[in-house]
C-alpha cells in the first residue's frame, strides 16, 4: 500500500497536512477505540508506519526515491560507530528503544513486482419501469483506477546507467539515530551503487493512476429492482499484470403507476362495469407489447383474476412470464331518476340475498 494513498494524500504533501492526516485517522482506527478489532489495529500499525515515515525528511526522501519504508530485511542495518558531530533535533531524537527497532525489528520489504488483482468497482443505476422492460443502455462516469501509461504498469522506468543519486555509487548510505551512525545497502541500486531503473514518478511507482472516465453499459430487458449485474475487467485495474477487477451495477427500478411484479409475472387490477361483469364483455387491457383483447365471462366477480399467457416480463433466456388481470367492479353514478328504477327493477327480479350464509360463518370462529 502506497504510504500516501494509505493517508489519502497527493505525493509531495507537507508535514502539516501529513500530521493533519494521522490525527484524522487515528481518531477512528486506533485500538483503544476499536478494542478487540484486529483489522483496525493492523490498519493501525500501517498508518503509523506511513505518519512516521512521511514526517521524517530522511526516511521521506529515501521512501519517495525507492518506494520503501525504511531498509527492509534485505538491506539490514550495520553499526558504524558514534559519530559527535551530528546531533539529532525534532524528529531525529529518539529514545533508546526507538534507535534499535528498525535494526532489531526491520520491517520487512513490501513485494514489488509481484501481480495484484484489481478491486471491484460498484455504480448505482435508477431505471422507469419500462427501461427494465426493453432494456437499455447508460453512460456511467466511473473514477477507478487504470494502468500507468508512463510505466506501463511496472512502476519504475528505466534509466541510464549511471550513478545511483541515493548512496553517490557507494552502494551504501549512513543512518544516523542521535550519535549512533548505522550503514545499510541502499535499497534504490540494491547494493550495486549503479541506478539502472527509476521509481515512476506519475505513479509513485503504484503502476497505476487515477482517471474519470465515461462508460457505456447494456443493461439487458427484464432486470428487476434490487438485482446486480456484473461487467468484467471494468473495475480498478490490477497492479503489474494482475487482473482487472469488475464493474457491479445496483439496479433500481421506480414504481409502475398500474403494473406490479411478482418474479417474471405482472399483475394488475382492471376497472369493469357492473353490467359488463353481468353481461360478459370484451376489454381492452394495456401491456408492454400492445393493447390485449380480454374476454370477459358474464356472471364474473370482483377480485377474479384472468392470465394472459407470455405478456409479462423478458427474462435473460429469452422467455417471457404472464400477465394477471385482477377485475375491481366500477359502479357507475346513478343520479338520475330513470337509471335510480332500473336499479330498482333489477332488484326485484334478482331478490338473492349476496349475504346469505355470512352470519353462520362468522359465528363458527366463536
Amino acid at each position: 500500500m502506497d504510504f500516501y494513498t494509505l493517508l489519502g494524500l497527493a505525493p509531495g504533501a507537507s508535514v502539516t497536512d501529513v500530521k493533519r492526516a494521522y490525527r484524522r485517522l487515528s481518531r477512528r482506527y486506533h485500538p483503544g477505540i476499536n478494542p478487540g478489532d484486529r483489522e483496525a489495529e493492523a490498519l493501525f500499525r500501517q498508518i503509523t508506519e506511513a505518519y512516521e515515515t512521511l514526517v521524517d525528511a530522511e526516511r521521506r526522501q529515501h521512501y519517495d526515491a525507492t518506494g520503501r519504508a525504511g531498509g527492509g530485511a534485505d538491506t539490514p542495518f550495520e553499526f558504524a560507530g558514534f559519530d559527535f558531530t551530528v546531533k539529532a533535533h525534532g524528529p531525529q531524537a529518539a529514545t533508546f528503544s526507538e534507535l534499535f527497532a528498525d535494526a532489531l525489528h526491520p520491517m520487512p520489504a513490501p513485494e514489488r513486482g509481484r501481480p495484484q488483482p484489481g478491486a471491484d468497482l460498484h455504480a448505482g443505476v435508477t431505471l422507469s419501469f419500462g427501461e427494465s422492460m426493453s432494456g437499455t443502455d447508460r453512460q456511467l462516469m466511473v473514477t477507478r483506477q487504470v494502468t500507468c501509461g508512463a510505466c506501463q504498469g511496472a512502476g519504475i522506468v528505466r534509466t541510464a546507467d549511471s550513478r545511483c543519486a541515493q548512496c553517490q555509487g557507494a552502494g551504501k548510505v549512513r543512518w544516523a539515530r542521535g550519535h549512533m551512525v548505522f550503514t545499510k545497502g541502499c535499497a534504490a541500486c540494491g547494493g550495486s551503487g549503479r541506478e539502472r531503473h527509476r521509481r515512476c514518478a506519475a505513479c509513485a511507482g503504484q503502476g497505476r493512476a487515477v482517471r474519470s472516465e465515461t462508460m457505456l453499459v447494456h443493461v439487458p430487458a427484464g432486470v428487476s429492482d434490487g438485482s446486480q449485474l456484473r461487467v468484467p475487467e471494468r473495475g480498478h485495474a490490477g497492479a503489474f499484470g494482475g487482473r482487472p477487477g469488475d464493474l457491479y451495477l445496483d439496479i433500481k427500478v421506480r414504481p409502475h403507476p398500474v403494473l406490479r411484479r411478482e418474479g417474471e409475472d405482472l399483475h394488475m387490477t382492471v376497472p369493469v362495469a357492473v353490467h359488463e361483469a353481468a353481461l360478459g364483455a370484451r376489454i381492452e387491457v394495456p401491456s408492454f407489447d400492445g393493447p390485449v383483447r380480454l374476454k370477459i365471462p358474464h356472471g364474473t366477480q370482483a377480485g377474479q383474476r384472468f392470465r394472459v399467457s407470455g405478456r409479462g416480463a423478458p427474462n435473460m433466456a429469452g422467455g417471457r412470464g404472464d400477465l394477471y388481470v385482477e377485475v375491481h367492479l366500477a359502479l357507475p353514478p346513478v343520479a338520475d331518476e330513470r337509471s335510480k328504477e332500473l336499479m330498482r327493477e333489477f332488484a326485484r327480479l334478482n331478490p338473492a340475498d349476496v349475504r346469505a350464509g355470512l352470519s353462520a360463518r362468522f359465528a363458527l370462529e366463536h
